[in-house]
């Protein structure tokens, strides 16, 4: 039986503009998103309306330990919509004492106030979209805010910390951007080291195929850094921030003591969750399923949900643990790995399909355990760090072919 979700993700969907790298679930408003009498401003209230609807349909859960605002660009809203967010899930689970709650948000949407604002009806995190301090990069990537609002943004993030405000912030970094070198990344490291964050995610930039760079990077013409200079990149990013006190608790994800996030932590762990809005992805039984990328789709997939009522169709009696695979994949981002022998008994594996099929795996992984990419310690195996995390995905593949080959019907 898997545990009731304690954690719950609300997709906040709009941004001024989709930047060149995306293809998350979005919808674009432009510049006049937040202007009185704007479409923009309709197509927010009419996307609440049903997101209020979704978080009312829910089966009932236990109190959330962690609540995330992601997108696309929360802080697109205003406090008293975030608020009415937040009351809506409060009176839906309950929060428990300590909560972590986190919010999104980009420089190019809010000021001090805003932030305040926030904090007031319950915000205790935030997740800063930076992702670089160079102007020039900025516009090349399609970011709409400069140099000087995120460190600005910092400013104000910090400046809450450290009156005790503010639980906790993370700035996120984006490495590896076209033009980018191993020189100009450590001077963004040095920047973000400074802004004091006590979280740091670095991601590396991903190709999408239907993106804006997945067009230009098909022509050939996206001046992304090799391999090679990928991973040293990556290296030195790990290197230069162990230096500074951070520690990696998980792929992209970088905190001093005490600053990881819950929430993230909940995803890597295999732990259930809710989620709601167009595009969101939850596992609140132990199976993973996402909702409509478009607001048409997402909209007449929640008329159908309140015709045979959600809280049947998501009822615990359907309860089963996330696949095996799924949850080794996820396991090895975090530093701590997976011990695969626990995980395989509690998928229902008896003593003998664990002896068999484990000692397969082992082969599949003989050459990642032999160059100590994948380290192995009393029936517990993690990525080596850096290397390990560097090349991450070919040890994944190569689980993958080991379970594609297993008989499952045994």
């Amino acid at each position: 039986m898997v545990a009731p979700p304690r954690s719950a993700y609300l997709h906040i969907p709009f941004c001024h503009k989709r930047c060149f790298y995306c293809d998350f679930s979005i919808i674009p408003l432009g510049d006049s998103a937040q202007a009185p009498g704007s479409p923009g401003v309709s197509s927010i209230n009419a996307y609440l309306e049903l997101l209020h609807r979704e978080i009312s349909i829910a089966p009932r859960g236990p109190a959330l330990s962690t609540i995330y605002l992601g997108g696309g660009t929360p802080s697109l809203l205003k406090k008293n919509e975030v608020g009415d967010l937040l009351k809506n899930l409060q009176g839906k689970f309950g929060f428990q004492d300590g909560a972590e709650i986190t919010m999104e948000v980009d420089p190019a949407t809010f000021f001090e106030n805003d932030l305040n604002g926030y904090v007031e009806i319950g915000i205790n995190r935030f997740s800063l979209g930076g992702q670089a301090f160079d102007d020039k990069t900025l516009s090349l990537i399609g970011r709409k805010h400069n140099r000087s609002q995120v460190i600005e943004a910092c400013s104000w993030l910090n400046n809450l910390f450290k009156k005790g405000i503010l639980r906790s912030w993370s700035l996120d970094l984006i490495q590896n951007l076209p033009g980018s070198n191993l020189s100009n990344w450590i001077k963004e490291l040095e920047q973000a080291v400074d802004t004091e964050a006590p979280h740091l995610s670095i991601y590396d930039l991903t190709i999408e195929p239907d993106t804006v760079f997945g067009r230009i990077h098909k022509k050939g013409k996206l001046n992304i850094p090799i391999e090679f200079e990928a991973q040293k990149i990556d290296f030195q990013t790990n290197r230069f921030l162990k230096s500074k006190g951070f520690s990696r608790y998980e792929i992209s994800s970088y905190s001093l003591p005490g600053h990881a996030s819950r929430h993230n932590r909940v995803y890597w762990s295999g732990a259930g969750w809710w989620g709601f809005g167009m595009g969101a992805t939850s596992a609140p039984w132990g199976e993973r399923f996402s909702r409509p990328r478009t607001i048409a789709g997402y909209k007449k997939w929640l008329n159908q949900q309140e015709s045979i009522f959600l809280e049947k169709t998501l009822s615990n009696e359907k309860s089963r643990q996330m696949p095996l695979d799924e949850l080794i994949m996820i396991g090895l981002r975090r530093r701590e790995g997976v011990h695969l022998e626990e995980l395989a008994k509690n998928a229902g594996w008896t003593q003998k399909e664990c002896d068999k099929n484990l000692k397969l795996l082992d082969k599949f992984w003989l050459n990642s355990l032999k160059e100590g990419s994948l380290l192995r310690n009393n029936g517990r195996y993690f990525l080596s760090d850096p290397r390990g995390m560097q090349i991450s995905n070919q040890i994944l593949i190569q689980m993958f072919l080991w379970w594609d080959s297993l008989d499952r019907d045994q």
